[in-house]
């Protein structure tokens, strides 16, 4: 059973091994090293004031995967997401973070002033970039590796020549409304193969719709998740598929 202290009651169990807290990730305190992760996946808000339609990407408002962060709490912010992660992590884990490039130096100096080694800075290009007029189209996000100690960490070689380069498409369906930022299955499970093995802990402490969770069901690893956004509830059991479980059980 996943061990952790939260000021929040709302919580919801997939199984002892898979949980989700809706809080504040900074409300969340993880109780005692065996309940400290292997892997951190995070993937948090960016601080760029998203002022698109959000029915052109098919997003809808109550559904919005993340509580944005002003830009100018920005780099507060990102060194208490960091800091936490850092304590929240075993000493031999890693973590994966996401970010994308308006507020790239304000991570990179929260990952050098926490006490991180950057072991690689991975570039995943994806298609269908927010449309621009007078600007090119970002069409990337940075995947930022990241350990406590560069001589002690899990790293398995997926295929014979990684390149950190990585070109996935993002998870889009035409018609289909979606949490707005939802990662690719395929681009969370090359991080949690990479870094993790089976019976690991995994920790999202922004888990958002819940693509993290869904894939570490997949892939036999625990996962502690936290969410501050607790009308996304519905869409996280419906992305790990807890409707049709709870369904079989009765």
């Amino acid at each position: 059973m996943i061990e952790f202290k939260s000021k929040s009651d709302k919580i919801l169990r997939i199984d002892d091994e898979h949980v989700v807290v809706f809080d504040d990730f900074r409300n969340v305190k993880i109780r005692g090293r065996k309940n400290k992760a292997k892997l951190i996946f995070a993937d948090p808000p960016f601080g760029i004031n998203f002022r698109g339609n959000l029915n052109t990407y098919h997003r809808t408002p109550d559904a919005i995967s993340y509580v944005e962060v002003p830009k100018e709490e920005y780099p507060k912010f990102i060194k208490e997401l960091v800091k936490w992660c850092y304590n929240a992590l075993d000493e031999d884990g890693s973590m994966w973070l996401v970010s994308g490039w308006n507020n790239l130096r304000h991570v990179l100096d929260a990952v050098e002033d926490v006490g991180f080694t950057q072991l690689n800075h991975v570039i995943w290009k994806y298609q269908f970039g927010v449309y621009t007029r007078r600007r090119f189209t970002t069409s990337h996000y940075h995947l930022l590796l990241l350990v406590k100690d560069e001589k002690n960490y899990t790293f398995n070689k997926i295929e014979k020549y990684c390149e950190d380069v990585w070109v996935i498409k993002r998870p889009y369906q035409y018609g289909v409304e979606t949490a707005g930022n939802e990662l690719p299955d395929e681009l969370v499970e090359r991080c949690i193969l990479t870094s993790s093995n089976e019976g690991d802990l995994v920790i999202d402490p922004v888990l958002g719709s819940g693509t993290t969770m869904r894939v570490c069901l997949k892939l036999k690893r625990k996962c502690l998740g936290i969410e501050i956004n607790p009308s996304l509830e519905k869409r996280i059991k419906e992305k790990v598929g807890l409707h049709l479980f709870l369904k079989e059980s009765l």
